[in-house]
């Protein structure tokens, strides 16, 4: 797919939106398409009024958001785990990068969110998520926060098998979380 083939679509769907958000694999190892898509949704004048959000792991470098920030809204990243080895676990890659992300798309004003994606057994446990929300409060106490539950609907056979928190397991997120900092929480 190419820009123009992009901007012929959203130009369809523009009157029934409000923006788009570029996600899927990691929508960051695009950068130039999505630099690209971003720009010519900003230049174009039915489209202009468009957010463009970006979905994302966080481990881009810091170059690359320097990059995309001037035509992004906001990004979206997820942080599996504060816990580096249990992120290692989770992902196959330590969690440095999406720490340092996270803190620079806050520098640039274009962190929209964090998303905490909870796995029961993995990265619930309280003192976790309670560190987890004092790094985050260091960040900005007040930024939004996703408390996500894991969900098993599509997802590859694991051994052991990956299992969903409850919806109480979620709300004990937040709780923990809402304790550690005044954080605009939403639990999904």
């Amino acid at each position: 797919l190419r820009v123009p083939d992009l901007l012929h679509q959203i130009g369809r769907a523009a009157p029934f939106i409000r923006g788009i958000t570029v996600s899927g694999g990691e929508a960051t190892l695009q950068a130039g398409f999505v630099e690209a898509l971003f720009r010519a949704v900003k230049e174009d004048p039915a489209l202009a009024a468009l957010t463009c959000f970006i979905d994302s792991n966080g481990a881009a470098d810091p170059m690359t958001w320097d990059r995309l920030a001037p035509l992004t809204d906001g990004v979206m990243v997820d942080l599996k785990s504060f816990d580096p080895e249990i992120h290692h676990r989770l992902t196959g890659q330590g969690n440095a990068d999406v720490l340092a992300s996270i803190r620079h798309l806050h520098h640039l004003r274009r962190l929209h969110e964090v998303r905490l994606l909870l796995l029961a057994g993995w990265n619930d446990d309280p003192a976790l998520i309670r560190r987890t929300g004092e790094w985050l409060a260091t960040v900005d106490p007040t930024m939004r926060v996703k408390v996500i539950g894991f969900r098993l609907h599509g997802a590859r056979p694991h051994d052991p098998p990956l299992v969903e928190p409850t919806a109480g397991r979620l709300q004990e997120a937040a709780a923990i979380l809402r304790a550690t900092a005044p954080f605009d929480i939403a639990v999904i």
